[in-house]
């Protein structure tokens, strides 16, 4: 039985850009990291410092609600965290 030819395709090549060859990616975002980890840390110790200090610090006069504070921090640190690139 004869045997079969192998075709080869030609490689791709992309055209040649006009002016540039490399390409540079900044997305001008350089604030959404810090901010990001300081809102996932301040919710982070509002939080330990209402039950390490049963409930008279961070704000006393709200109670309980200082443990929704905190993870509304949290929550917007993650909010934060959409905008990264």
């Amino acid at each position: 039985m004869p045997k079969s030819r192998i075709r080869k395709k030609a490689d791709y090549t992309p055209p040649p850009t006009a002016g540039s060859s490399a390409v540079k990616l900044k997305s001008g975002r350089g604030w959404v990291a810090p901010v990001m980890l300081a809102c996932f840390l301040l919710g982070l110790i509002w939080i330990v410092v209402f039950y390490v200090s049963s409930g008279s610090w961070p704000v006393s006069q709200i109670g309980n609600w200082n443990i929704v504070v905190g993870f509304g921090f949290i929550a917007a640190g993650f909010g934060v965290s959409t905008q990264w690139k």
